[in-house]
């Protein structure tokens, strides 16, 4: 591929040509697999359908410029580039040799892409969707399969961290449990029955993080399509106990008061492991988002005999009602300074709607965010 590749460098050097056009040029040169950088404009779809096409035009206008300004910082002189007037796909493909003189490898593509995707968003202030593949010579006359492939390889990878992101974020919360009751335990002020408390807390949660490590994978957070077993079921109040003292350090650190008003005696059809994480989540947003030295208050109402409804409220700035659909997309946050991953909630969504229930979100009383939780019953 190298010879092939550098006899026609000088030719390519910022040319941007069309899909067809490169899909012949691969198709012709031959060779090993080529890797196929795919940047797709989302936003290029909708403007057409809101604001018509002169809008669209006037938009992928933009994005080519962009496009083209970030290929030729950061692609070789002998790649090349392709976009189809009307089309909100554009495309890179690796055909330079490496300076060793080698043929491009994955963590090429990878970062060829990532980086421009991130200055197309910077320049053009257009979100981005990515992907990238292989392209043998026999493919060229389906390049849009091609194409195809690469995006949802992309999916696909950012489906993947996705998945070890919220498995991380849900381990990080009973190891920060347990590690802020033993540095309580370290201390000699606390009295012998709040000692024993304490003990049994980190005890508890150091079980669950247990049972997390030993079924997350079997969980499959991001399977939209799988379902909690029918015989799942939890007492709510155990289930809302625990996830308070789990979530009593970090609210103790911020001077938070979580106010539990008494629970029914009711079961609900989610397992007690993961019906605590959905709680632990929402309480946990509540507590980093509400004031400082404010209170987060929690009760449960049957409503009907179908769910067991569980509202929590706290006393921040609240959710803006145009954010309120938004903050449950995965990896999405709210409009606030507080840390976090923007993963919680979009767990919160999918294991609640996996198990049959819901999630809203609302104005509080409280003066801030109200989170109301459908939990099936049992």
């Amino acid at each position: 591929m190298a010879s092939a590749t550098s006899s026609r460098a000088p030719e390519r050097r910022g040319a941007l040509q069309t899909l067809a056009a490169l899909a012949s040029d691969l198709e012709r040169d031959g060779g090993d697999a080529v890797p196929v950088l795919v940047v797709r404009i989302p936003e290029l779809e909708r403007m057409a359908w809101r604001r018509g096409l002169r809008a669209a035009r006037m938009l992928e206008r933009t994005a080519t410029a962009a496009f083209s300004a970030a290929a030729s910082r950061v692609l070789r002189a002998g790649d090349a580039i392709a976009h189809d007037p009307g089309s909100d796909v554009f495309v890179a493909a690796l055909v330079a040799p490496t300076r060793a003189g080698a043929a491009p490898v994955p963590i090429d593509a990878r970062s060829a892409l990532a980086r421009i995707a991130a200055t197309m968003e910077a320049t053009a202030r257009l979100d981005v969707v990515t992907g990238w593949t292989t392209s043998a010579r026999a493919e060229g006359a389906k390049f849009d399969a091609v194409i195809e492939r690469a995006l949802q390889c992309g999916a696909q990878e950012r489906e993947r961290y996705a998945f070890f992101s919220a498995l991380g974020h849900e381990l990080r919360t009973p190891l920060a449990s347990i590690r802020g009751y033993l540095e309580t335990l370290l201390e000699d002020t606390i009295d012998a029955p709040t000692r024993r408390r304490f003990v049994r807390i980190a005890y508890a949660e150091s079980m669950r993080l247990s049972r997390l490590v030993e079924g997350m994978f079997e969980i499959s957070l991001l399977d939209l399509h799988a379902t909690f077993p029918s015989r799942s079921s939890a007492i709510l109040a155990v289930a809302l106990g625990g996830a308070v003292d789990a979530c009593s350090a970090p609210a103790a650190a911020r001077g938070v008061e979580i106010e539990l008003a008494p629970v029914p005696e009711v079961a609900v059809a989610v397992d007690v492991d993961r019906l605590m994480m959905v709680l632990i989540n929402v309480l946990d947003n509540a507590i980093k988002h509400g004031r400082e030295n404010g209170r987060v208050k929690v009760r449960v109402e049957l409503a009907d005999t179908r769910n067991a409804l569980v509202t929590i409220d706290d006393d921040g700035p609240g959710i803006p009602a145009a954010d309120r659909e938004r903050i449950f997309a995965l990896g999405e946050r709210g409009p606030t300074r507080a840390r976090g991953t923007g993963i919680g909630l979009a767990l919160v969504r999918l294991m609640l709607e996996r198990a049959g229930g819901r999630v809203e979100v609302d104005a509080s009383p409280l003066g801030g965010a109200r989170f109301t939780l459908a939990v099936p019953r049992r």
